[in-house]
């Protein structure tokens, strides 16, 4: 009798727990389903549940918040760079635009003060169509059309086509598994291909431990991480052999091209072998990139010294110093003389290659002008046969400000700031400062609006996603 209450005492204590875990299971499940999002998301994904409540992580550039973490204000829609046009604020991914604005961006006005010419020169591409022939010009803004409403056109000038990025198979922007700007996938990590198509085989972390260079960055950051494989930028043109290479982008044969090598294949100066961006010189030679003979009664320090004069580049980053000597690159021109290469001529001609615009002559670089003309080309004539106002309105810029603001206008034509020696174009519109340098040389072509050249959609949305896409 004792037995059998024992054992009943024991059943009623099992149960007990069994209810109270199911009570339990209950409760919790009752919590988990407030917590998940439509698509089964607990949080979506960005946080955790306690009692039914979304704990929201913080991280940059800001902080998930909302009943289920679904709100990110970072991600609101931009228009030329700016979040929400810079005409409305951003809640929960969505833009409220500020009075007398509209477009998912807010970058349309509803007003315009703008006249149809300046309106359509504002919304002209580089190559000076208006909206790309993808959309129309409202006050300076292009509208994109997207007839389908999938808002696969976009871009200020409605340059970016989407529809690129559109997996054949599935349907999905970049399969499903990135993010597609300006026609181009960046994939989300442990993914690759065009279309975000591939999987990786290892773990994002074991990616990013294979492609960590001896200094401890992701490529040594002259490249891409694609399943553990370093993909180096090839800067030779022809694709065949880049100047960057090793498993890890750690060699960078740039460091081995003395300033005329450019108008030559060598490297270390003919008289070198580069290994991994450092010259190995051959017997006879020395200095950093070889170009010091044994043979020169001078030192390496001596010789430049010479070369340089008053540059601060020995023969004006225009030749060769060899042994206190300078010989004028590039080879057979003489445009470029002087002892120390300090003349070039080059300078006196103007965009069609005319001398001082055929009203002068060139001493040393610089234009000596007519008589009645004036101007680093002597393409201005000191009389003018118009009226002020006449004058500035062919002196007007995209944007209505006579000579972009860095210039005086002069009969009908921009003078741009003797000053700033970087600034040139018809309405003073370029900046060269942007034009890429190597070895303290400026670019060896023509810096033609290089700052709109540098903010191409690729170079734009790299940076800004880099965090995201680094490693795969």
């Amino acid at each position: 009798m004792h037995a059998e209450t024992l054992v009943n005492s024991v059943l009623v204590s099992l149960l007990l727990i069994l209810l109270s875990a199911l009570s339990g299971f209950s409760i919790s499940l009752t919590f988990s389903l407030r917590c998940r999002t439509p698509d089964g998301l607990i949080c979506s994904g960005r946080g955790e549940c306690e009692c039914g409540i979304c704990i929201c992580q913080v991280t940059e550039p800001g902080t998930f918040y909302g009943p289920r973490c679904e709100c990110h204000d970072w991600i609101c829609p931009t228009y030329d760079g700016k979040t929400c046009g810079d005409h409305g604020i951003c809640k929960c991914g969505k833009c409220f635009c500020d009075e007398n604005w509209l477009g998912e961006s807010c970058q349309y006005q509803e007003e315009c003060l703008l006249s149809s010419k300046t309106s359509k020169d504002l919304c002209r591409n580089a190559q000076g169509v208006v909206c790309s022939k993808a959309g129309t010009c409202h006050c300076g803004s292009c509208m994109c059309h997207n007839p389908h409403g999938k808002g696969l056109i976009s871009g200020r000038y409605c340059e970016c086509d989407d529809s690129e990025c559109l997996d054949e198979d599935s349907g999905e922007v970049c399969g499903g598994h990135g993010k597609c700007y300006c026609g181009n996938c960046y994939c989300s990590a442990g993914w690759h291909g065009d279309k975000c198509e591939f999987q990786c085989d290892i773990s994002p972390w074991e990616s990013k431990r294979r492609c960590t260079s001896p200094d401890g960055k992701i490529c040594s950051n002259r490249g891409t991480c694609v399943c553990g494989e370093c993909t180096c930028y090839d800067v030779d043109p022809s694709g065949d052999w880049g100047d960057i290479h090793g498993e890890t982008c750690e060699c960078d044969e740039r460091s081995c091209h003395a300033m005329y090598d450019r108008y030559s294949d060598d490297f270390c100066s003919g008289h070198g072998q580069c290994n991994c961006g450092r010259c190995d010189c051959k017997e006879d030679w020395a200095g950093k990139k070889c170009d010091h003979p044994l043979s020169c009664s001078l030192s390496v320090e001596a010789s430049q010294k010479k070369c340089r004069r008053t540059s601060s580049l020995p023969c004006f980053g225009r030749g060769q110093c060899l042994c206190g000597q300078c010989t004028c690159h590039p080879p057979g021109d003489k445009r470029v003389h002087g002892k120390n290469c300090e003349c070039d001529d080059r300078q006196c001609e103007d965009l069609n290659r005319e001398i001082c615009g055929g009203h002068g002559f060139c001493s040393c670089g610089r234009c000596i002008c007519s008589d009645g003309w004036f101007g680093k080309h002597c393409q201005f004539p000191r009389s003018c046969d118009m009226t002020d106002k006449q004058s500035k309105s062919l002196c007007e810029a995209a944007d209505g400000v006579i000579c972009s603001g860095k210039g005086s206008c002069h009969c009908g034509r921009c003078i741009c700031s003797p000053q700033e020696w970087y600034i040139s174009g018809e309405f003073c519109e370029c900046d060269d400062r942007e034009c890429d340098k190597h070895d303290g040389l400026v670019c060896t072509g023509m810096c033609s609006n290089a700052a709109a050249l540098l903010q191409t959609p690729t170079r734009a949305l790299t940076d800004l996603f880099v965090m995201d896409i680094e490693v795969l």
